[in-house]
């Protein structure tokens, strides 16, 4: 995982008040490639994204309420976790839903 990642992750569940449980974080390439939903060159494969679960929807909106103010600006949804990611060569202030 790249250190400035873990230290907003660190800083998110600082301000959080609560622990982050990271479902997915760094994947190898071939690991990435056997999952079904996964997208070549994710930004999990280069170590700056994680996929954090969330149990409710409160706990999800705070999770990213949380995030983009403190600069995370590329965040997925799904229906029990969160993927926030910072990788820099890929488009920025996006937003999108997991089937």
């Amino acid at each position: 995982m790249q250190m400035p990642f873990l230290e907003k992750l660190d800083e998110i569940r600082h301000v959080l008040g609560r622990p982050l449980y990271i479902n997915s974080g760094f994947r190898t390439e071939a690991h990435n490639k056997t999952l079904k939903a996964s997208v070549e060159k994710s930004a999990h494969t280069s170590g700056w994204g994680a996929d954090i679960k969330v149990n409710t929807s409160q706990e999800r909106f705070q999770l990213i309420d949380v995030a983009i103010k403190l600069g995370v600006n590329r965040i997925g949804i799904g229906k029990t976790f969160v993927h926030l990611d910072m990788e820099p060569g890929k488009p920025q202030e996006v937003a999108w839903l997991y089937g």
